[in-house]
């Protein structure tokens, strides 16, 4: 079944952010990446927190319809599935990583700032 590429987009950064965006895809991405891109369902669910199996669900589904994730499933018992990251959800692991690095380094300065703020007090 051939996709049918959307084209509703303002411009390819706005393309992008659909693709990407969100509470939980670059996570369950950049999971999937520590993970040496193998995954199960439950093991997801575990690994992102605070997300509803009907969130993960089709979080995992956009995922898979935009070919940055893909889905195999064993047909054996009890049933398995297993989620990897496709060539494309590959490509974006250096930008992931980017905006993890700059978090990280947020995080540190509001720290400090909290800490600051509490010696004053």
């Amino acid at each position: 079944m051939a996709k049918i590429i959307s084209t509703d987009y303002v411009c390819s950064v706005d393309y992008a952010f659909r693709r990407v965006g969100g509470k939980y895809k670059g996570r369950i991405l950049w999971y999937l990446h520590e993970h040496k891109n193998v995954l199960r369902y439950g093991e997801l669910k575990r690994l992102v927190q605070n997300i509803t199996p009907k969130m993960l669900t089709q979080t995992l589904r956009e995922l898979e319809e935009d070919d940055l994730v893909s889905r195999n499933v064993f047909h054996e018992v009890p049933p398995r599935v297993e989620y990897s990251l496709t060539a494309t959800g590959k490509e974006l692991i250096p930008f992931i990583g980017h905006l993890k690095q700059w978090g990280d380094k947020q995080i540190k300065r509001e720290k400090k700032r909290a800490e600051a703020t509490q010696a004053k007090t």
